[in-house]
């Protein structure tokens, strides 16, 4: 049937504008689109001067989180380093203008010597962002409209971590799903230990939908993606160190499968690439290694295991059938994703707590000492650039509309031309 030329001019319209709003929106939670660390942006730099940056501007307070990205603004938290208040800002993508910020006095904690009282990274969809962090005494989970006015907030209760908290949120439909894996409690006066769980809760009400228990063993900052299964279904992929991967129902909650694979700490997300599913485990004492599995079939199977110099913290990142792994020493190594067979592996002289993300064909990594590592993604080995931001930093990279944004303890970058 041929469609009167008035009715194919609005469909062609709308479908441009949806491809176009889309297209947009490439950055709306930690490492983009679904924790993949992956951006088809072309011409993105490889070396850049202070002259070359859009902006930078100086944030309140330090911290480790990475920027979401909606339209025109950027939306990120940063903290007071002693009193544990929390900011919750939101920037113009334009020229670095703050729009809004949001303060919340928070009980001051112990923490892990390279985490901060912002560690978390927000993330966004067309009418809300949402921002999570704990204390002691609580955990939040709030929603903000575009505006600042905070929407709803769910307090889901007290929170143990010797390291403090570190998951972010992540939206799917219209649900955002949220790790909230702890440890034993250690307080002699304690009740029962503190049960760790996966929520999902309704991003327009703040309603808990569902809240699935997961055992309490060591705390995984795991930040949850979603996989296509073979039956066409949807399910939440997570990693923590008691289920090992496992996926969820997304409507219910309910736990449709688990490999218990890894025997140490998980800090990195999971993501795929092709048929498979990627996670890393390891300690500060080493033993890292990195898990390939394939989820399909009556039984989830390990096709292969990287364990020589691999990450502990920084999550993989790939290009096609090419996996980069980034490890927190400063060793980097090229593999196949499907068979694991390594094409490259060099020591660049650099230390990592952010995850690497690629913009076309460059990976782009900060060190812990604040140079942002440009290496070709490709199968041979190729440095592009190494670029001071003059800070420490243990965040991760965001890329979105032909832009690059680098976070450092107090500060944000904004390098790279719009992609118009």
């Amino acid at each position: 049937m041929r469609l009167p030329a008035t009715l194919t001019l609005i469909i062609g319209i709308c479908v441009a504008l949806s491809s176009s709003d889309v297209l947009g929106q490439e950055w709306t939670r930690f490492r983009g689109p679904n924790g993949t660390g992956e951006s088809e942006a072309k011409n993105l730099p490889a070396t850049w001067s202070a002259s070359d940056y859009n902006w930078k501007i100086e944030l309140p307070g330090i911290g480790h989180s990475s920027p979401a990205i909606w339209k025109d603004r950027l939306f990120l938290m940063s903290a007071h380093p002693d009193k544990a208040t929390r900011y919750i800002l939101c920037y113009a993508v334009a020229d670095g203008r703050k729009l809004w910020q949001k303060d919340y006095e928070t009980l001051p904690h112990h923490l892990h010597a390279r985490s901060s009282y912002a560690s978390c990274s927000p993330t966004v969809d067309a009418d809300q962002v949402y921002f999570a962090w704990s204390d002691p005494e609580h955990t939040w989970l709030k929603a903000f409209g575009h505006d600042g006015a905070e929407r709803w907030s769910v307090d889901f209760g007290p929170w143990v971590s010797q390291h403090g908290f570190g998951s972010s949120p992540m939206v799917f439909g219209d649900l955002v799903v949220l790790n909230c894996s702890q440890e034993p409690s250690k307080l002699k006066d304690s009740p029962d230990p503190k049960e760790s769980f996966v929520v999902g809760v309704d991003r327009k009400t703040g309603e808990i939908r569902w809240k699935t228990p997961r055992r309490t063993d060591t705390t995984s900052y795991s930040v949850p993606c979603m996989r296509r299964r073979a039956d066409g279904k949807d399910e939440i992929i997570l990693c923590t160190t008691a289920e090992g991967f496992f996926g969820l129902d997304p409507k219910t909650g309910t736990e449709n499968w688990s490999a218990k694979v890894f025997d140490k700490r998980t800090v990195s997300s999971p993501f795929m690439v092709g048929d498979l599913l990627f996670g890393t485990t390891g300690s500060g004492g080493g033993g890292n290694y990195v898990v390939a599995l394939k989820p399909e079939g009556a039984t989830p199977e390990v096709v292969y295991e990287v364990r020589k110099e691999a990450p502990y913290v920084p999550a993989p990142v790939a290009r096609g059938e090419l996996v980069f792994l980034f490890s927190d020493k400063g060793i980097v190594t090229c593999i196949d994703a499907k068979t694991g067979n390594q094409h490259w592996q060099k020591r660049i002289n650099a230390a990592f707590s952010g995850s690497p993300v690629r913009g076309g064909d460059k990976l782009y990594s900060i060190t812990e000492d604040g140079d942002v590592v440009v290496i070709a993604a490709d199968k041979e080995f190729k440095e592009l650039g190494r670029n001071a931001l003059g800070e420490p930093s243990r965040s991760t990279p965001a890329i979105s509309g032909g832009r690059l944004y680098f976070r450092t303890y107090s500060h944000l970058f904004s390098i790279g031309r719009d992609a118009s």
